[in-house]
């Protein structure tokens, strides 16, 4: 029955958008599947109404905190949540879950596209809302201890491999020095760039930009959450944990294409997104340029202004008009 409804919802989709590649056709289908697949769960979520939803993940982790963590929050609050099962590092974003586990060493980049469980389940030109609660992040972890003199601005940047090719969507150490050396007086920047000890993997290899020991020596002013970390972790719980209470202070952010954009987009205020790419992914891009997502998906997980830079030249243009 699956494999036949499957079919018919690919014709659907050629039906729609003709002209689309083939292979962006299938996310819009698989996203329309799984909308159709909720309604085995019509009476449970609506009528009964007890805690029986287990929610499992291990893909990457821009479609988490897109669309299985929101997912998670509805059923919280519809109180019909259970369990939630991630990865290692995840209990924070999870924190309203009374039972949460961190199963996973690893994330499967594969699994997205093969879990029909959530109304969403990969970038789409459509989603559905229906089971979809912005989680409030910021409210729950603002706090007194990460707070300075300035206000902050955390640049978040990642430096891998991106579609099995080069490194595309990253802030050069170029790029770095003309935010930095221009916005270092008005505001307390905080750089974050993961190492692969802080986080769990999928299959984009995390390559070194070289940069922090440059910023050490040339802007020694700028607060590297590395050594926040250090500083903090016998009082925080993970690198994550971090990561929420230093973002949950902030309203300005720049940020890059994937999960690191996605996250910056949970805390309010104004995020620049360094987003470079063809419109067509079947060419060399992303789907959240094709779909439109940074402008009709991304400010709805908090209200967040999202600027979407497709060049360094996009993103010293923001910042003088916003920053």
């Amino acid at each position: 029955m699956k494999s036949i409804i499957l079919k018919v919802l690919s014709a659907i989709t050629f039906i729609q958008y003709p002209k689309m590649d083939k292979g962006i056709r299938y996310y819009i289908r698989d996203n329309y599947f799984s909308r159709l697949n909720q309604i085995r769960f019509f009476t449970d979520d609506y009528i009964v109404k007890k805690k029986y939803k287990e929610i499992n993940y291990s893909g990457e982790f821009q479609t988490e905190i897109c669309h299985i963590l929101p997912f998670a929050y509805w059923h919280h609050l519809n109180g019909t949540l259970a369990k939630t099962i991630s990865c290692k590092g995840t209990k924070e974003f999870y924190f309203f879950s009374e039972n949460h586990e961190e199963r996973y060493d690893f994330r499967n980049a594969r699994f997205a596209y093969e879990n029909f469980d959530t109304p969403n389940t990969t970038h789409s030109i459509s989603k559905s809302y229906q089971k979809w609660a912005p989680v409030p992040l910021k409210e729950h972890y603002k706090n007194d201890i990460f707070v300075f003199e300035k206000p902050i601005m955390v640049i978040a940047n990642k430096y891998n491999v991106e579609w099995d090719g080069p490194p595309l969507n990253f802030l050069s150490i170029e790029v770095l020095n003309e935010i930095i050396s221009k916005y270092k007086s008005k505001y307390q920047i905080i750089y974050n760039r993961p190492l692969p000890a802080h986080i769990v993997e999928d299959n984009s290899e995390i390559l070194d930009l070289g940069e922090h020991k440059w910023l050490n020596e040339f802007h020694p002013e700028v607060i590297l959450l590395d050594d926040l970390y250090r500083k903090h972790q016998a009082s925080v719980n993970n690198f994550n944990h971090l990561q929420l209470m230093v973002y949950a202070n902030c309203q300005r952010f720049v940020s890059v294409h994937g999960g690191t954009a996605t996250l910056a987009s949970y805390f309010g205020g104004v995020n620049i997104i360094l987003s470079k790419g063809n419109d067509n992914p079947a060419t060399g891009g992303g789907l959240e340029i094709m779909f439109n997502e940074f402008a009709n998906f991304f400010p709805l997980l908090s209200g967040a202004q999202i600027l979407h830079a497709k060049n360094d030249n996009d993103i010293i243009n923001f910042l003088s008009t916003h920053y």
